[in-house]
């Protein structure tokens, strides 16, 4: 939210704990496949009453909310409604961008009545007689980082490092990742948010950020002036940073419908690392989500939590207490007993399309993991009539397999690459209808 108070204090003592804590304990993380515990996945198939599910109705009707109601309880916290007060104001437009083949739309969206709390969008879509598809992304930087274009406004939330403020200096900072003449040229719109625009990305106890709003906010949406949630001691199941970034995109698509340029229906949601957890509980949580892309999500997004490979709940819930629900954290070094794992997630998105992408060198987001999530998710499109993950085994690399669940483990480390993006978009046009 632009113009709130930032506590660099607290970010700082985060960065810092983070640093010191994977300093020791690096060397502690298990690499080895033979060390992979035994397990046993929880049957996405199976309800709460050990009934099997076998007909399309039972999934929508009974097995699919509980395994939701389950998400909601046990790791990203409870997905608050939509605030009544919800209104969008166009900032500014720029109708010869990229050189005069796509327009630049910057839109505030404001959550409450007192316009206290916002989220700005950056759109570049291309010149169309028709409404597009669109890329519906959230980013790291801050949306002046995706590109050099000067007229691209800097945030003035939170940032990480330095004063915790942006500058000119950051701007297109982070443009490797977002290849927009790529997505528009392929006749797609790319719609981004910042997400220390919804919450920083630190640790106060859900003082910062969008969540004293959402404290406020009753079952209806509705903002009262003072909370009507429990605050101290806060419930266990309460929304955590990924269900408040997971919002804030469902508010995004809240504009995007009411957007003539945009086709609100061919929507895909995109995030990498912790917005790539993100993006999956987006599209779990909001059924207007056209396809769900996962880049590099590892523990907490697509990889099997059971697996204990790379990073593991101990360690995620240790490093970023805040992104998960308090109940999250009785599965430390504890997965065994939890009733959902991450192939789960991904069914939840049944039957839309959704695709995992890894990178063979970020092994700490355990790709193996990654593609089993996708691959023990198959079922439940199967029992939608549809090929899931088209192969029980992993590709060669740079290999993308592309069934409604798509995979690939590319070259390289830990990043968004034009590779993936090429594969998003290929994705897309297979499943999107171009």
């Amino acid at each position: 939210m632009t113009g709130l108070p930032i506590d660099r204090t607290n970010a700082l003592v985060t960065i810092f704990a983070f640093a010191c804590l994977c300093g020791h304990s690096f060397a502690q993380t298990n690499y080895d496949e033979s060390k992979v515990p035994r397990y046993e996945l929880p049957d996405p198939l199976v309800t709460l009453d050990g009934e099997k599910v076998t007909t399309v109705e039972q999934w929508n009707e009974t097995r699919r909310p509980e395994i939701y109601k389950l998400f909601e309880e046990h790791m990203f916290g409870a997905m608050p409604p939509r605030p009544k007060a919800l209104r969008f104001e166009v900032q500014s437009v720029d109708e010869n961008a990229l050189g005069g083949k796509a327009i630049r739309k910057e839109v505030r969206i404001y959550f409450d009545k007192a316009s206290k709390y916002f989220v700005d969008l950056l759109i570049y879509q291309p010149k169309s007689d028709k409404p597009v598809p669109t890329f519906l992304t959230i980013n790291f930087k801050g949306n002046h980082s995706i590109s050099d274009d000067k007229g691209i406004s800097i945030t003035e939330s939170w940032i990480r490092g330095g004063n915790n403020r942006a500058s000119e200096e950051g701007r297109g900072i982070a443009s490797s990742r977002w290849p927009v003449e790529m997505i528009v040229d392929r006749g797609y719109a790319l719609a981004t948010i910042y997400y220390g625009d919804v919450v920083p990305d630190y640790h106060d106890g859900f003082r910062n950020g969008i969540f004293p709003l959402l404290d406020r906010l009753d079952a209806e949406g509705v903002e009262h002036d003072e909370p009507v949630h429990a605050v101290d001691p806060r419930p266990a199941d309460r929304t955590a940073a990924i269900s408040a970034w997971a919002w804030g995109l469902s508010r995004v698509m809240d504009y995007l419908e009411t957007d003539e340029a945009i086709d609100a229906k061919r929507v895909a949601v995109m995030g990498h690392s912790r917005l790539g957890k993100t993006s999956l509980w987006t599209g779990a949580s909001d059924p207007r989500i056209a396809i769900t892309i996962s880049n590099n999500s590892g523990c907490g997004g697509a990889a099997l939590s059971r697996r204990a490979f790379g990073e593991t709940v101990k360690r995620i819930n240790t490093s970023f207490p805040h992104w998960f629900c308090d109940n999250f954290k009785k599965y430390n070094s504890n997965e065994g007993k939890c009733p959902i794992d991450q192939h789960m997630l991904v069914a939840l998105m049944a039957p839309r399309p959704v695709y995992i992408a890894s990178a063979v060198e970020d092994r700490w987001a355990d790709p193996r993991g990654e593609f089993l999530s996708g691959l023990h998710a198959s079922p439940v499109y199967e029992l939608h009539s549809l090929i899931g993950m088209p192969s029980k085994e992993m590709p060669s690399l740079n290999k993308p397999l592309s069934g409604t669940i798509g995979y690939h483990i590319r070259s390289g480390r830990h990043d968004v690459t034009d590779f993936d993006w090429r594969a998003y978009l290929d994705f897309a046009d297979k499943h999107l209808g171009k």
